[in-house]
């Protein structure tokens, strides 16, 4: 019997996921504003969120556990109350004075939820759903989320340069409360396990476990995250960091500029998402090696732009456009490597297995924001030094991975045969 996509536990995690991802993209989007203002500098701003990222890459193995040994709904129920709390707070005591020590602050709690959050939100979907609708399922919740994307730069660019950072602040509040409430009303059926040992004997057999599992079972997983961070290293130092300097500071434009911008890779995204629901069971996988040369080639003419005699409006439309591309080509390439992921892997791991996904893939984005923040820094006047070789970089890699697609292909089809 086919089965619904749309069912009630699917329903009430994607209206979650919107209202928490809304409540991040708006808070994030103020806060990396207020950091530019008052630094100037992309050096500056590149090292706090790189900062923040290294709780999550620290402590994402022990949310894997957790997401794998506790009830899943209670863990996103509580970390989102959580977050709403720890959000309250800074916007309390944050002042002119201590705002660069708050908001780093905030990022870091916030980074240590997102290490047991984003596992277990992960680990939801294939407990929720089977087959091809693993891929329509991660496709939807990336559409979702892209969907909040799309509304948060607008509404959070207006409101921060209307009423400044609070009150966005407080916006988000509000919307992550909103999330823990509807996370109540999902159900899922956990796994019981036969706990003979004490807690810390526990987190040792689970880790050995699942380091056995991805780095001699399945080493196609581990080469396929170690090709993704690769991937990583460059475009999320381009488009975190590069997008809001290249707007804000080479440009000179405002924050609603940098929210339209933001906005425009947000419909990327949906679309992205929304191609790769569609190609579901027609896209082979030796063929994603192309969206990982195609990602290279759309930095291309963000590069050129800048080597050309351009007004200023045109350099921003040809950015936001290149950057579009990038999204699409990133968007439909992560549904299709979570979900290989999540199908290779059985559901007694997955919470663990999906935590390393998190921790490789993040262990390169803080030195990547780190290099690309100097290296705007050092090239002001000429990223089309950045961009054009980072585009070449990453066609290479995209051309060089065939052969392993091509593996993979063979060794899900092997795998399928025996099932």
């Amino acid at each position: 019997m086919k089965q619904t996509l749309f069912t009630k536990n699917i329903t009430f995690l994607i209206l979650g996921q919107m209202t928490s991802l809304f409540g991040n993209f708006i808070l994030k989007l103020a806060l990396s504003m207020y950091v530019l203002e008052i630094t100037g500098s992309a050096a500056i701003f590149a090292t706090i969120l790189s900062v923040a990222i290294i709780p999550t890459i620290v402590l994402s193995p022990l949310g894997g556990i957790l997401a794998d040994r506790a009830d899943k709904r209670t863990v996103m129920v509580a970390l989102d109350a959580l977050t709403g709390g720890t959000v309250l707070c800074a916007a309390l005591l944050l002042s002119e004075q201590n705002a660069l020590f708050v908001i780093g602050m905030l990022l870091i709690i916030l980074s240590v939820f997102g290490a047991f959050e984003t596992p277990t939100v992960q680990a939801c979907i294939p407990s929720m759903l089977t087959g091809d609708n693993i891929i329509k399922g991660n496709a939807v919740v990336n559409q979702a989320a892209s969907l909040s994307y799309f509304i948060a730069p607008m509404m959070g660019g207006a409101l921060y340069a209307l009423l400044g950072l609070k009150p966005v602040m407080y916006a988000s509040v509000f919307l992550f409360f909103a999330t823990a409430f509807l996370e109540c009303f999902i159900r899922l059926s956990e796994m019981h396990f036969q706990q003979n040992t004490g807690i810390f004997s526990m987190v040792k057999q689970d880790f050995l476990q699942s380091v056995q599992y991805i780095f001699k079972e399945q080493t196609g997983i581990l080469k396929l995250l170690l090709l993704t961070s690769l991937c990583r290293f460059f475009v999320m130092g381009i488009t975190v960091v590069g997008l809001p300097f290249i707007v804000r500071r080479i440009l000179g434009l405002n924050a609603q500029y940098y929210g339209m911008a933001e906005s425009a890779l947000a419909v990327a995204t949906i679309l992205g998402s929304i191609a790769a629901g569609l190609v579901t069971g027609k896209l082979k996988i030796r063929k994603l090696s192309l969206f990982l040369s195609f990602l290279g080639i759309c930095m291309f003419p963000a590069g050129i732009a800048f080597l050309l005699p351009m007004e200023t409006s045109f350099q921003y439309v040809v950015t936001v456009v290149s950057f579009c591309g990038m999204q699409i080509a990133v968007s439909i390439f992560s549904v299709f490597a979570v979900s290989l992921i999540q199908k290779k892997t059985p559901n007694h791991l997955i919470g663990k297995i999906m935590a390393y996904t998190s921790v490789i893939t993040l262990c390169v984005q803080p030195i990547g924001q780190i290099t690309y923040g100097f290296l705007f820094d050092g090239f002001y006047n000429a990223v089309s030094f950045i961009l054009i070789p980072s585009g070449v970089i990453v066609c290479v890699i995209g051309l060089l991975s065939s052969k392993f697609f091509k593996n993979l292909e063979n060794e899900s089809f092997d795998l399928q045969a025996d099932l």
